[in-house]
């Protein structure tokens, strides 16, 4: 596979807004050497000294690893402000959204690097899907019992009970009890297309026994 530094010329030619200034603050309010944040990158250290200086415009792959790197967004290494977002998300202006029989809350703005949920899990979707994403995942029980299934390992939580993990562990999310499990839920996207919320259950695994 090759590393970000390996891009095509052509294509890092393209036209990006100017970086340079971004970078180096970003990196040093990352509180990383140059050395550290090229290697965790996949630059060498030349490469991104560069970049902070310049001399060079990074390309696509570049930029999301640096973003995942500094835990910041494209956007923001574009040096793009974003319009002020409410700090405060009020319950009345929460909207139930539905899929798959799961219903699930909006619990913070859009456009940010975090997704923050407050979820209803029917009992009935105890196969649901098996989630394998980059990023990581935090979650709370608010109500009810829950079982998470995180690689081989199974576990039951209860009200008040946590779980933080890597989202690339095969995880599944489901009720144990008749009337369903109510959740806080933040998801951390990482910059990939791919890292989408997947809400619902698989049709051949309803029925499954805990």
């Amino acid at each position: 596979m090759n590393s970000p530094e390996s891009e095509d010329p052509a294509e890092e030619a393209r036209a990006l807004p100017a970086v340079a200034p971004q970078l180096r603050a970003l990196r040093r309010r990352a509180a990383l050497t140059l050395e550290a944040a090229a290697r965790a990158a996949g630059l060498s250290p030349a490469h991104l000294s560069r970049l902070e200086t310049g001399q060079r415009q990074p390309s696509l792959p570049m930029l999301l690893a640096l973003a995942r790197v500094y835990g910041t967004t494209v956007s923001e290494l574009l040096g793009e402000t974003s319009a002020d977002r409410d700090a405060v998300v009020r319950a009345a202006d929460m909207e139930p959204t539905r899929a798959g029989g799961w219903t699930y809350w909006q619990a913070g703005a859009s456009g940010r690097g975090m997704q923050a949920l407050r979820v209803h899990v029917p009992y009935g979707s105890q196969g649901d899907v098996v989630r394998v994403h980059p990023g990581e995942e935090w979650l709370h029980v608010l109500r009810g019992r829950l079982r998470l299934r995180l690689g081989d390992t199974t576990e039951l939580l209860g009200p008040g009970d946590s779980a933080h993990f890597d989202s690339l562990t095969p995880h599944r999310i489901a009720a144990r009890d008749d009337d369903g499990v109510d959740l806080l839920f933040v998801h951390t996207l990482l910059q990939s297309p791919t890292a989408t919320l997947c809400l619902g259950p698989t049709p051949s695994d309803i029925g499954e026994t805990p």
